[in-house]
């Protein structure tokens, strides 16, 4: 291609030719030709100029695109339509870019990532208004968004006299580097669509059945897919170093040894030409205004247009003198305030006028300046929020701003009071609002003169800006500087007296500002402003205006020059040869090299002559930076460098030579300005001159830059200004230089180019990239088919100390799912492959819904803000964290574990004791008579029955808090007789035989338990199933039969009924359930005897449950244990039969069952039961029981707790009023098989303390599955502490999370970073022993360390009856030993991780104190990059992640963490979570989340303990039944 390039280039092409050239782009770029016709009629048009174009080489074609449906339809150009104006998707094409970017996705053809799946009713998810004006948009805070640089858009074949040699050679030789993804044609003739990069939804099961996962289903196999992309080596493996235990260090890249350095020589400082000094410059702007103003009234000044474009006003310099001097005088004079003037000199006054009153803003302005005022103009708020309004108006109170300036018009538009007055906008300060139309102001006496007007260090004028943070701050400008201003400007563009200039920017900053309101008046010239609304409706009226007005001059931005290229079809009586200038004001942005190309393309055949553009740079601290010149005003020719982005992320200049895909093409912005000194120094650190390979900030030093951040001097000095010094450390001037914020290099012939700007630089790892540059990467895949008018959004936020990179864009209305899944994996492809950097998060929120900046442009801040507070609302989110996140620590290898005679050896030489505590020695509490008497339960039913018959010993109430049912001992002892009769002889069981009873929470249930224990059979408690969810709840009810052999089901009615019908046959097999008793109407029949067990150790009941890892375990109680359990509860709460305790719990395993059916009939004492169910439709039952019985001890689970929390949170103030008063309760323990909820007991202590709830009533408890009370907790207040058989109170410690992961326990103080609370799990019951043991030695562990919890208790349960599960996993639970020491006691192990840790306090004994502190369950741990995660405290960190995650569960899959979160809120804002959700997980715990699984409130299964069923939602989720609301599968 080389030489054909030279060929090409000998051809210049004639203009008209260049012209329909460009047409034809423009028609394929809109999709009204197919690539097809476009190749045709290009090649027609080229014939005569290149016999060789003929068979067209592909090359050649300036762009392969991926065909649309629209370009394959027809294979003629459509009829013309008149286009609406609106069709601004399709951004400049830079072709260079383009292709590199479809070149860079063509190699990722094979590569397939799984489609987040949605819940339908989330698709419907409309624009805010999908039909809109025209453009309101873009890309970064400047509105310019324009398609990215590469080489000439329009033709390829256009000759670059102007181009260095070797630039000239990339620029050319970058059209071959994509041929390989050219779509060349087929024989059919049309262009091969290459296969989506991502959408392939799976069709049909997939069978990756080989991980173990159901084969069929559908979340699987996406898992799977999510798991195929991650196995691929996406980066070279970091280095990796020594992590210290507790110190995770994250890895900290290291600098690559090859990447490039800049090997130039040190730049020195530029100086630029200096100010003329023969012109007779005014003294002050002000005298230049005077001295127009009446020597040459009726000379035009301004002239404002309406939005049909028409000329509504033009002011004079007469009229523009006279009326600032009128407001001059009115503000000096007539505004007053308790008698004192208003205003004095110096004051700063707000200046609030629409974009489309250009005249009173002028007026407004100059007459301030006049009266020594300082303007501080600002946007006009149109709502009580706008985006940024907040930071304008601390802007205004750090400005002290007490008056405001606006048009009638406007005034009468502003949000309105009550009152009638102005709105106060949120974060303003209180204004008075003037309206300074001709009537309001009042006409000066003949002899006042305005103070004096001398340019002076004085503040002229203050202009805001505001920071990549958000923040606005006011940059001071003085009457000195603006002088200068006007001078270098007027000296760099040879204004002259009398010219025209035409202007499209905001004429109340920047280059708007300058150039058309200061430098303009200074030189008398006419200034035509044309309204955004204007160019809104006709792109057009700009170039329109120049013909009209035959204007010299016209200051435009890049996507002026855009928007008028794609209205200008069939406009062939514009001419811009009056034009001397075109002044580009965002020339310094890297797609505006594209727009001045493609528009010099098609304008050069009207008129515009190639040296009339004039891009410019400035920023709000130096003002105008750098402008080009035009040849006639001493500018060198212009020139254009190709540079390899991977150089620039590097800070180094490079010139691309061989990657040609991802470069960067800048063009120059011209020479320093006039009497201006610059220098590029370092971007961080001390501010060393740069190199000349080098990219560095620019830094102006100027008596025309920008004085200070107003008020803020701090900044000023370390931010504003700098000192730059040379490498050997000394200064380069003694006055300091103004920073810009711009990026860039000094080029050949001292020509600035500007790479990009420090408020859009992203430092990630150790590269940098620009905002500005991946949103132009972003633009370049097929963005007409998908982005809103090019709106696209580049940030970054911080995630794990490392800038992690966002993307959001405005998805067009008529988007698919499966379009915008495709287009955002090709974005990330391409901004992988060309920048060589990962996206951490890609967002599509609806059309129109992104803040917008007052030009339009989208408000980049505050989308951060929104992202970063859950309230951007995506409608689609890609989290690529697997491949961003490169600095995680380095995963933990297992040590070599230490042998248990050393770690004994070990402790007793650090002075460490053995970790064991026990509860109270038992023989010494109460005489062993009675122990023997109340030995087998059924004996004291019956004794009791004998000697206290009408002792009440149950109440039952219902959600109304009605007594249903109560049975004294005699009434108990009789219908337990009479279910024994009714098992011998209706159901013929014989002893031994196992019973199921299927039993509402209720005293049907306790009879039928004992009348089981009457006859020597074996009950096992089963929950009944639940009539509305029988599909779910009925086979666990059929297992648990069928794995306890239950000879007989005893049951009531009802459920017998529910049992056998319809829907039961469908969820089970109903036929074999076994012989079913209901127990409602059974006859009065008594035992010929009472079955008496002839041995302690004989079976007593079955104790089922499903663990919370789902697994259904049985385990074994014997009369011995039995009656065990019932005595030391006994002791440990102080029952007596004088007592009444509250128990508001399951009554159907673990120590809920034993409180509900077997402590008061061993203690005696009365319980009001309250079935927890019933506070569905009574929140506040259980409290009022509690109140209404005065039960000094009561019990609850932790849901029954959380329930009360959450419904009643808002209602003590009428339980007050009803009567509830807690006073009396002395504790309140919640039964638990978990780590203890710290802040639930916390919240529900201090919100129940309204209602006379004792400060420390609450404790917990621990139980599980081999031992149901191991601790209960009573409370210590009144009486009882004085007779001493009390102790301490719970402790809670702090540890270091970080460390627990490594199976450590290191104690923090409270509030250290990385600390959890741990408080104790209660006292340890009385004969209770507890040991910490190694989980994997065996070998016991000293105080303070982690280990499983062994336990040896008399009330041990003696075995499982069934593991349904892993059988061979328990085998040694209920048998272990320890591996050293005392290797006799046998013990029992919880499958619990905890620690114990000797306190400072004293129990009743004069013993230190022993804390026990379960951690979490062993089943339920994560292993996760060798460390051991519960999930609790992932689950802790993302329910804190944002408001509306009402609950969350995590589990693992195939090491892919999974979160899954339910949504309380509404579904269109479930997507804010996903990257909160990932962004805590990896902040906190440094873990990546693979899968987030967004639900509905109430999906995560719970059960009756209140304990997560994280195994149950995992089958779920696999099952594809939780009917998620959106699933997002993190990259």
């Amino acid at each position: 291609m080389a030489d054909r390039g030279c060929a090409l280039e000998a051809v210049p092409l004639p203009a008209e030719v260049r012209e329909s050239l460009a047409e034809l782009e423009l028609e394929l770029s809109e999709g009204d030709i197919t690539q097809k016709g476009y190749e045709k009629k290009r090649a027609k048009l080229l014939a005569r100029y290149i016999p060789l174009i003929q068979g067209v080489d592909p090359s050649l074609q300036a762009e392969n695109r991926i065909p649309g449906p629209s370009q394959t339809t027809a294979a003629a150009p459509k009829q013309q339509k008149p286009r609406p104006t609106n069709s601004r998707d399709e951004r400049f094409r830079s072709d260079v870019h383009t292709e590199a970017v479809q070149a860079a996705l063509a190699k990722y053809k094979e590569r397939k990532m799984p489609m987040p799946s949605k819940r339908r009713s989330v698709l419907v998810h409309s624009s805010v208004e999908t039909y809109t004006p025209p453009d309101t948009s873009s890309a970064s805070e400047d509105e310019g968004s324009l398609r990215r640089p590469g080489r000439l858009t329009s033709t390829p074949l256009q000759s670059h006299s102007n181009v260095e040699p070797w630039l000239d050679r990339v620029i050319q030789g970058s059209s071959t580097s994509s041929s390989a993804s050219s779509t060349s044609s087929h024989p059919g003739g049309r262009p091969a669509a290459a296969p989506s990069a991502a959408a392939a939804t799976l069709t049909g099961p997939v069978a990756h059945a080989h991980i173990g996962v159901p084969v069929n289903s559908r979340v699987s196999s996406k898992i799977q897919q999510l798991l195929n992309t991650l196995k691929r080596p996406k980066r070279p493996p970091l280095k990796e170093f020594f992590v210290d235990d507790f110190e995770e260090l994250l890895e900290v890249q290291q600098p690559d040894p090859n990447q490039p350095k800049p090997e130039g020589s040190q730049t020195a400082v530029l100086k630029g030409e200096p100010l003329a000094v023969g012109t007779a410059w005014p003294p002050s702007l002000l005298a230049a205004l005077q001295r127009w103003g009446t020597t040459q009234p009726k000379a035009p000044c301004l002239t404002a247009l309406d939005t049909a474009g028409k000329a509504i006003y033009t002011l004079t310099y007469g009229k523009l003198w006279s009326r600032s001097l009128k407001l001059a005088y009115t503000l000096l004079n007539k505004l007053t305030s308790k008698n004192e003037p208003l205003l004095k000199p110096g004051d700063r006054v707000a200046l609030v006028f629409p974009n489309s009153d250009p005249v009173m803003f002028m007026v407004g302005f100059y007459g301030c300046l006049l009266a020594e005022l300082v303007p501080v103009p600002i946007e006009v708020p149109l709502t009580r929020k706008d985006a940024g309004s907040q930071q304008v108006g601390f802007l205004l109170g750090s400005c002290g701003v007490a008056l405001a300036l606006t048009t009638d018009a406007c005034q009468k538009g502003l949000p309105k009071a009550q009152t009638g007055e102005v709105a106060a906008f949120k974060g303003w300060p209180p204004l008075a609002w003037l309206v300074i139309d001709g009537k309001h102001l009042t006409k000066p006496p003949k002899d006042w003169h305005p103070p004096a007007r001398d340019a002076g260090a004085g503040t002229a004028y203050i202009e805001y800006k505001t920071s990549k943070e958000g923040s606005t701050v006011g940059v001071t400008v003085s009457h000195a500087s603006l002088l200068a201003q006007c001078r270098a400007l007027t000296q760099a563009c040879g204004y002259s007296e009398a010219e025209t200039l035409t202007n499209v920017l905001d004429f109340k900053r920047d280059a708007g500002l300058w150039h058309g309101v200061l430098t303009s008046v200074m030189n008398r010239m006419h200034v035509v402003s044309i309204p955004y609304a204007l160019m809104k409706v006709n792109p057009l009226s700009w170039i329109q205006k120049v013909c009209l007005y035959k204007a010299r001059a016209a200051l435009v931005k890049s996507r002026d020059m855009h928007w008028s290229l794609l209205a200008q079809r069939g406009q062939r009586d514009v001419s811009l040869s009056s034009l001397r200038m075109l002044i580009v004001a965002d020339g310094a942005n890297p797609w505006s090299i594209s727009s001045c190309d493609a528009f010099l393309n098609v304008f050069q055949s009207r008129g515009l002559k190639p040296e009339v553009i004039c891009p410019c740079a400035s920023s709000p601290e130096a003002l105008t930076v750098a402008i080009r010149r035009p040849p006639d005003l001493g500018g060198p020719p212009p020139r254009k460098a190709v540079l390899s982005m991977s150089g620039l992320s590097f800070g180094v200049i490079r010139v691309d030579t061989e990657e040609k895909l991802s470069v960067l093409t800048v063009q120059d912005v011209g020479q320093v300005l006039p009497g201006a000194d610059v220098c590029v120094v370092k971007v961080e650190g001390t501010p060393y001159l740069c190199k000349t390979d080098e990219v560095g900030e620019i830094c102006v030093n100027s008596s025309a830059t920008g004085t200070a951040y107003y008020g803020l001097l701090g900044i000023t000095k370390s931010v504003f200004e700098t000192v730059p010094v040379t490498a050997g450390g000394a200064p380069v001037s003694d006055r300091p230089f103004t920073r810009t914020g711009l990026l860039g290099f000094i080029g050949p012939d001292n020509l600035v180019f500007v790479v990009g700007k420090l408020d859009g630089l992203m430092v990630v790892g150790v590269r940098r990239h620009n905002a500005d540059d991946i949103v132009a990467t972003a633009l370049a895949v097929e963005p007409m088919k998908f982005v809103y008018r090019g709106r696209i959004a580049v940030f970054s936020v911080t995630v794990l100390h490392d800038d992690r990179i966002v993307l959001v864009a405005e998805q067009r209305p008529d988007a698919s799912e499966e379009d915008s899944f495709q287009w955002m994996s090709r974005v990330l492809q391409a901004i992988d492959s060309i920048h060589q950097v990962g996206v951490y998060c890609l967002a599509l929120v609806p059309a129109n819904t992104l803040p917008k900046a007052p030009l339009g442009g989208i408000h980049i801040s505050e989308t951060k803000q929104r992202f970063l507070e859950g309230m951007l609302h995506p409608c689609n989110v890609l989290m690529c964290p697997h491949t961003c996140v490169t600095n995680l620590p380095k995963p933990r290898q297992k040590q070599p574990e230490v042998g248990p005679a050393s770690m004994i050896v070990g402790n007793l030489v650090a002075g460490k004791r053995i970790a064991q505590a026990s509860g109270r020695e038992l023989a010494h509490l109460e005489d062993s008579d009675q122990a023997r008497k109340f030995l087998f339960l059924p004996d004291v039913l019956q004794w009791r029955a004998h000697t206290t018959p009408d002792h009440p010993l149950f109440l039952l109430l219902n959600a109304k808090g009605t007594v249903t049912s109560t049975a004294t001992c005699v009434q108990l002892h009789k219908r337990a007789e009479r279910v024994a009769a009714a098992l011998m002889e209706k159901a013929r069981l014989s002893v031994g035989d196992h019973v199921a009873l299927v039993y509402p929470p209720g005293v049907d249930l306790i009879a039928a338990f004992y009348g089981c224990l009457y006859c020597g059979c074996v009950p096992v408690t089963v929950r009944p199933p639940h009539p509305q969810n029988l599909a779910t709840t009925l086979p666990t009810v059929k297992m648990i039969v069928e794995v306890s052999k239950s000879a007989c089901v005893l049951t009531t009615q009802a459920i017998m009924r529910l049992l056998k019908s319809k829907d039961a046959a469908a969820a089970v097999d109903v036929r074999t359930w076994p012989t079913i008793l209901d127990t409602d109407d059974i006859p009065k029949k008594k035992v010929a005897s009472i079955f008496r067990p002839p041995s302690p150790d004989l079976l007593a009941y079955l104790d089922f449950s499903v663990s919370t890892t789902g697994i259904l375990a049985g385990v074994k109680m014997s009369h011995a244990a039995t009656s065990a359990l019932c005595r030391s509860i006994k002791l440990q709460c102080e029952l007596y039969p004088s007592r009444q305790i509250a128990i508001c719990l399951d009554p159907y395993c673990g120590l809920g069952f034993a409180l509900w059916c077997l402590c008061s009939v061993y203690s005696g004492h009365q319980s009001v039961l309250v079935p927890p169910l019933e506070l569905e439709s009574n929140v506040s039952l259980w409290l009022s029981a509690v109140s209404q019985y005065k039960a000094r001890v009561t019990f609850c689970s932790y849901s029954v707790m959380e329930m009360c929390t959450k419904g009643l949170g808002a209602q003590t103030g009428v339980l007050r009023t009803k009567g509830v008063n807690l006073s009396c309760v002395r504790t309140c323990m919640v039964v638990a098989e978990e780590r203890p909820r710290i802040a639930l007991t916390q919240s529900f202590s201090k919100l129940f303390k309204d209602l006379g709830l004792p400060a420390r009533a609450v404790s917990t408890t621990f139980g599980c599955r081999v031992n149901v009370a191991i601790c209960l907790q009573p409370n210590r207040l009144g009486k009882l502490a004085e007779q001493g058989t009390a102790g301490p109170d719970p402790t809670t410690v702090y540890v270091d999370m970080r460390a627990l992961r490594h199976d450590r326990v290191r104690l923090v103080e409270r509030g250290s970073p990385h600390s959890l609370p741990l408080t104790e799990s209660g006292k340890i019951l009385p004969g209770v022993k507890v040991i910490i043991a190694h989980t994997e030695t065996k070998g016991p562990l000293g105080d303070s360390h982690l280990g499983e919890i062994w336990v040896s208790s008399p009330h041990n349960a003696t075995g499982y009856y069934t593991v349904y599960g892993e059988e061979a996993l328990h085998a040694d639970h209920f048998s272990a030993r320890l591996s050293f020491g005392d290797t006799q006691t046998i013990w029992a192990r919880t499958g619990y991780l905890g620690f114990l840790r000797r306190t400072e306090l004293t129990d009743a004994s004069g013993e230190r104190h022993d804390a026990l502190y379960v951690v979490g369950s062993l089943d339920e741990t994560l292993e996760l990059r060798g460390m051991r995660y519960h999930p609790i405290d992932i689950e802790t960190s993302v329910v804190r992640a944002h408001r509306s995650i009402a609950e969350c569960a995590v589990f693992t899959w195939t090491n892919l963490l999974v979160v899954v979160v339910e949504l309380d809120g509404l579904e269109q804002d479930a997507l804010d979570l996903v990257a909160l959700v990932t962004n805590v997980v990896l902040e906190e715990h440094h873990l990546v989340v693979g899968v987030v699984v967004i639900v509905d409130p109430g999906v995560i299964p719970i059960n009756s303990r209140g304990e997560k069923q994280r195994m149950h939602l995992r089958d779920g989720f696999l099952a594809d039944q939780l009917d998620p609301i959106y699933v997002a599968y993190n990259m």
